[in-house]
């Protein structure tokens, strides 16, 4: 599956738009990572627990939109956006993937 922020795929054609799919992804974070991360955003740098977290959250959200997509038999997601959001306090992470699912024309 070819999933890409720009609104067409190089050298393909676009052969019809099967609409909008998404992917979301909500997770919680330990709370030892938490602890550990504030130590390290008051001393400085970054933090690896709540990278780690957004990666994964990142990765499984595309993965969703990728599996809805070819449910209708797309060969690509065209103009995917990523939208990140803290929700529940500040405790959970929320990603969400929207882009729109088209067939490329085969040559």
């Amino acid at each position: 599956m070819i999933v890409t922020t720009t609104d067409g795929v190089e050298d393909a054609k676009i052969a019809s738009y099967l609409g909008i799919v998404t992917g979301e992804a909500v997770l919680g974070a330990n709370i030892f990572k938490d602890l550990f991360a504030g130590i390290r955003d008051i001393v400085g740098g970054r933090s690896a627990a709540y990278e780690g977290e957004l990666r994964k959250a990142k990765d499984t959200a595309i993965q969703e939109m990728s599996d809805r997509a070819r449910e209708l038999g797309a060969d690509a997601i065209v103009g995917v956006d990523l939208d990140y959001e803290a929700i529940s306090g500040g405790n959970m992470l929320m990603v969400s993937a929207n882009g729109t699912a088209v067939k490329l024309q085969r040559s």
